[in-house]
């Protein structure tokens, strides 16, 4: 029975006991008067009885002013013919004796048992767990079912020092006794430290699955509720299961949202996050051991965790789960694209090498994409073209073909585009092209994008410049073919992508010659590579303010000057390229090749250009490019060690 059935039956059932509840009260007769059989008798003899009904012992009559009334029969044998002598109206029938206790049963003993159903019934719901109102202190954690379908490590790739560490775990769990004869003991509690979609939860279900023990789950946000001493009791009552079910794992997802440092809460250190902290605290590692019981926590800010709860005998193994690297995301795209039909030319090494940066999520949703690709144009299996395609609307958002554009606007495109591939193709220090676009693409109305040949952990400073000289060759593009008055604002997203490079240079990473090797940023927390940086006004002067001004302007005058002379010295390739643009719309590294030596590029399916107006206003600030992404998409391309310069 569905839960919309069960409550159309509860409010049928409470209807019924309401109704018979008003019958019982209304089992007498409206202006029936009940009286003694000595004054029937009495008006009898003085002929004041109209007519009577005779059922057994019960008798109901009218007297003759028409009054209603009834009373019992005690057993009078002479009763019948003192009635005939009065000339009074008989009515006979059967003895009601069984009819009247159906009545009493109805009317007045099913109504109390319904109320006993109902009562029972609402405090069962009371006394439940999770979110019904007595059930606060109860554990929210979720037992693995069963007959889901198991997680191994075969179905984990691209953390394979995650899942060696891991895997110590599983022994234990398998064979507690191994390591307790030699006198060792397991970690209580394992942090799994990872950027968001590295495959923490997924980890944590592969071990479960692996050991083949119970495994309960839960979030960190979901121990802390507004009532004082919850959290503290669904942890303890969490605990309480994980020992009834040992060996077992409990998996706390998010852990930071109930973990954080103490003291810095509103309440102080008497906050229900705190308390429910202490708690945990108290229960991995107190006066009592909970043997058996191991805790697996994932969270991607382990910064603000509690000290306390990274201390040998609490959480003292920490697994980093990085994003993969070229072999780990082959190895992912293979567990993936194995779920999928695929043509003969898929190749999982190539589409590895254009995703640098991509978790095991955005891979997951890559091939994901691809498969809705193939669908959508009703193919059998999923091939490269599809992959690709995915690849592309993965990192650089949809193709908008439906957007009005004038010819001018796409011949500005054009050649803005141009000029960041031609001050790229010439810079060595400068990743590669991977495809030039003049198709809007999510917010963006064209862009250049770059892969770089491998995963690249850091950046050098011959590298930063290449880059910002490259954010610079579209504005001077449009200068070049345009002239100064007709620049539009097609390079905001460069220019403010080229400030927070050159400002982290100059503060942060120490690369600027008069301020040497010194940090001037916030102490805040800020984002690893390219991300927003401020200056403290209060650690340094303003001699040295004006000074960091100064560096951070020569750092953009002296790239800006090397673009420009590049794309003075090939203009004519810039031509040919800003051509090509304009006819096949997309370029890949290799045809941009072929344009710039003079060759003809086959497109072997050719593009539908996007519909012309001579209407369109020119582009506003919000859809002009960057030099690696807009601010709402750079994350994504920082993140993939990528550039990819939009318009």
């Amino acid at each position: 029975m569905s839960k919309n059935q069960k409550n159309a039956v509860i409010w049928i059932a409470i209807a019924c006991f309401f109704y018979l509840l008003v019958q019982s009260f209304s089992n007498v007769k409206d202006g029936t008067a009940e009286i003694p059989y000595s004054d029937f008798v009495s008006d009898i003899e003085s002929g004041k009885i109209a007519n009577v009904a005779i059922h057994g012992a019960s008798i109901d009559g009218v007297t003759t002013d028409g009054k209603l009334f009834s009373t019992y029969n005690p057993g009078d044998t002479e009763l019948v013919e003192r009635l005939i002598a009065k000339n009074v109206k008989i009515v006979a029938g059967p003895n009601e004796e069984h009819s009247a206790l159906l009545h009493i049963f109805f009317s007045s003993i099913l109504p109390l048992l319904l109320l006993m159903a109902v009562w029972l019934f609402f405090m069962r719901q009371l006394q439940a767990g999770g979110n019904k109102a007595l059930g606060f202190g109860k554990s929210k954690a979720k037992l693995l079912n069963e007959n889901a379908q198991k997680v191994t490590f075969k179905d984990v790739a691209g953390v394979d020092e995650a899942k060696a560490e891991l895997e110590e775990i599983v022994d234990f769990l398998k064979d507690p006794g191994k390591f307790k004869r030699l006198g060792g003991k397991i970690p209580r509690g394992v942090l799994l430290v990872g950027s968001p979609g590295t495959g923490k939860t997924l980890l944590a279900r592969a071990v479960a699955g692996e050991a083949d023990v119970p495994f309960f789950s839960i979030s960190g946000s979901e121990f802390v509720e507004m009532f004082v001493g919850v959290g503290a009791s669904r942890v303890r009552d969490m605990f309480d299961q994980g020992k009834k079910n040992a060996p077992c794992i409990i998996f706390i997802d998010e852990i930071d949202a109930v973990g954080r440092h103490r003291g810095f809460g509103l309440g102080g250190g008497n906050d229900e996050r705190e308390q429910t902290l202490n708690q945990l605290l108290v229960e991995m590692d107190g006066f009592e051991e909970n043997s058996g019981v191991i805790i697996i926590s994932a969270t991607n800010r382990p910064d603000v965790l509690d000290p306390a709860l990274l201390r040998p005998g609490r959480f003292d193994r920490q697994v980093v789960v990085p994003a993969p690297d070229l072999n780990g995301r082959e190895k992912i795209l293979r567990v993936h694209l194995a779920r999928v039909p695929l043509s003969d030319d898929v190749n999982p090494t190539v589409i590895a090498r254009g995703t640098p940066g991509f978790s095991g999520a955005d891979l997951a949703n890559l091939v994901n994409e691809a498969a809705l690709l193939a669908a959508r144009h009703d193919k059998r299996v999923v091939n490269m073209e599809d992959l690709e395609e995915a690849k592309d609307k993965v990192m650089m958002g949809s193709e908008r073909r439906s957007m009005v554009m004038t010819e001018d606007e796409k011949k500005l495109t054009a050649y803005h585009e141009a000029g960041h591939a031609i001050v790229a193709i010439n810079l060595p220090d400068s990743d590669p092209i991977h495809k030039v676009t003049i198709i809007p693409r999510g917010s963006a109305l064209g862009m250049v994008m770059r892969l770089p040949i491998n995963d690249r952990i850091s950046v050098s400073r011959v590298k930063l410049e290449a880059d910002l000289s490259v954010a610079a060759g579209g504005r001077i593009a449009e200068e070049m073919i345009f002239g100064y008055e007709k620049i539009t604002t097609g390079a905001s997203s460069d220019i403010n992508q080229a400030t927070r490079i050159a400002k982290m240079m100059v503060v942060e990473w120490g690369m600027s010659d008069k301020l040497g090797f010194l940090s001037y940023a916030d102490d805040g927390p800020r984002e690893v590579f390219l991300g927003h940086s401020t200056v403290s006004s209060k650690n340094i002067s303003a001699d040295t303010a004006k000074v960091i001004d100064e560096e951070i302007r020569a750092i953009i005058d002296r790239t800006y000057a090397r673009a420009e002379n590049i794309l003075k010295n090939n203009k004519q390739a810039l031509e040919l390229l800003a051509q090509g643009l304009l006819e096949h719309e997309t370029l890949t590294g290799e045809e941009i090749k072929k344009i710039i030596d003079g060759e003809k590029v086959e497109k072997h399916i050719k593009l539908t250009p996007p519909k012309t107006s001579k209407k369109t206003k020119m582009p506003s600030s919000k859809d002009v490019d960057a030099t690696t992404t807009l601010p709402k998409a750079r994350k994504r391309v920082t993140k993939k060690s990528s550039k990819t310069e939009e318009k």
